[in-house]
């Protein structure tokens, strides 16, 4: 990966980081809204209820984002951060953006403070699955449940 270290997005971002965002959601299924991504990032950076970083090519173009939420694990009794977004524009793809991301995420919840991070992906996102398996991640042994309210 060549170009920037990631860095944290802020409103000013805000404008390369929404197409990426949109991409990720209709990655996993949803309907192309630009003005939804943009209200929801928005939303997040001005409360600061996310962490959001950025990797950027050698010309300065936006090629992916990871997004953290700070929680809590009961279990641990610790703070944690749940890795919600991930994404990699498809040119950019198998050139260590997706790791560079990942590392930097690590960086940014270890300096917080946090004893873990979680993430959950589709079942059929093997190539993503592949990633974290290579970076020691592991999978565990609880199922996901989700109720849409």
């Amino acid at each position: 990966m060549t170009g920037t270290p990631a860095h944290r997005e802020s409103l000013q971002d805000l404008d390369r980081l929404v197409p990426l965002f949109d991409a990720c959601r209709q990655f996993y299924g949803q309907q192309s809204d630009l003005i939804l991504a943009r209200q929801f990032l928005g939303d997040r950076l001005t409360k600061n209820e996310s962490v959001v970083l950025i990797a950027e090519d050698g010309a300065g173009s936006a090629v992916g984002f990871v997004q953290l939420f700070a929680t809590f694990s009961s279990i641990l009794a610790a703070p944690m951060y749940l890795l919600s977004d991930l994404y990699v524009t498809p040119h950019a793809r198998r050139q260590g953006v997706g790791t560079w991301l990942l590392k930097s995420a690590v960086e940014i919840a270890r300096a917080a403070g946090a004893v873990r991070l979680e993430l959950a992906t589709a079942i059929t996102n093997k190539s993503a699955q592949r990633l974290y398996e290579a970076m020691e991640w592991q999978r565990d042994e609880f199922f996901l449940y989700g109720l849409s309210l």
